[in-house]
């Protein structure tokens, strides 16, 4: 990774990681599906903005249309809902440790779907060692009956379509601009998410606190408009399995708002799980040196 990439790398799990907070703050007025369609709403209209100030070109056809609806359905709409309705049980921190196990399923399809993204000693080692911090987090909160089990279900299964929709996107973006990979997607997802709003969130109540406004505004320009931007980008330059790693950066930052914000328990737990995560992303990305011929 180049330094260019590291900076965006880490820009993007700073926006992220605060992302699970604003989610609680949200959910304590309005429902998951208004707060996603509202969140993916205020990204399309951001990412809209950006094309009309750069001037890019539309995509044309259905060869380039129907992955970026796909992408919208299943990297956007459907994995917003999960992770905002498990966040209806479970605390901000708990789904930001949740949400590390991304890069767990992508280093697996990624290595039986791309051919340039195969597991080596280093990423599976970086995994390994990740994944054991999520672990040591997550114990913090076994038995706790104020968990919900299908919470954090519903977290893991957005991790799962996180980790297939980076794998697809890799395979089927790579002729369509920067700026489109990031918007595009947002335009099924906003009509599927406003559609299912209407459908299934009975009465359909409209945000009516300032703070909520201001973390549906958060989220739908940083973490949607921005961050997909951002993400996007990083897939094509540095592959799935790396760019995924950018999850295991939420637990530090979504634990540490959670607690200081929402006054969310910090552990040792919490600080053990975090440094062993740090290390692991310094471990997938350490390339031996070579010796010269």
């Amino acid at each position: 990774m180049k330094p260019k990439h590291w900076i965006i790398f880490l820009l993007l799990g700073a926006i992220w990681s605060s992302s699970f907070m604003w989610i609680k703050i949200a959910t304590q007025e309005i429902g998951p599906f208004m707060l996603v369609a509202f969140r993916v709403l205020f990204g399309l209209l951001f990412g809209l903005v950006v094309i009309l100030i750069q001037g890019a070109s539309w995509p044309r056809g259905l060869r380039t249309w129907t992955p970026l609806i796909v992408i919208g359905i299943v990297d956007i709409a459907i994995p917003f809902f999960l992770i905002s309705w498990g966040e209806t049980t479970i605390d901000s921190g708990i789904a930001a440790i949740l949400d590390a196990t991304v890069p767990l399923f992508t280093i697996v399809i990624a290595h039986y779907v791309l051919h340039d993204d195969k597991i080596t000693t280093p990423k599976m080692a970086g995994m390994l060692l990740g994944f054991a911090g999520v672990v040591i987090l997550l114990s913090k909160d076994a038995g706790d009956s104020h968990s919900s089990l299908l919470g954090q279900g519903a977290v893991i299964l957005a991790s799962i379509f996180y980790a297939g929709s980076a794998v697809y996107i890799r395979k089927t973006t790579e002729e369509t601009s920067g700026v489109w990979r990031g918007t595009g997607p947002l335009v099924s997802a906003t009509a599927a998410m406003w559609l299912a709003t209407l459908v299934f969130e009975r009465p359909v109540k409209m945000p009516e606190l300032g703070i909520t406004w201001v973390a549906l505004l958060w989220l739908g320009i940083m973490g949607s408009g921005v961050a997909l931007i951002m993400c996007f980008y990083l897939i094509h330059e540095i592959g799935p399995t790396r760019t995924s790693m950018v999850t295991d950066l939420c637990p530090l930052g979504g634990v540490l708002l959670g607690s200081s914000v929402l006054h969310e328990e910090l552990t040792w737990q919490l600080i053990t799980g975090a440094v062993l995560i740090i290390a692991s992303l310094a471990l997938a990305n350490w390339q031996p040196a070579r010796e010269a011929p």
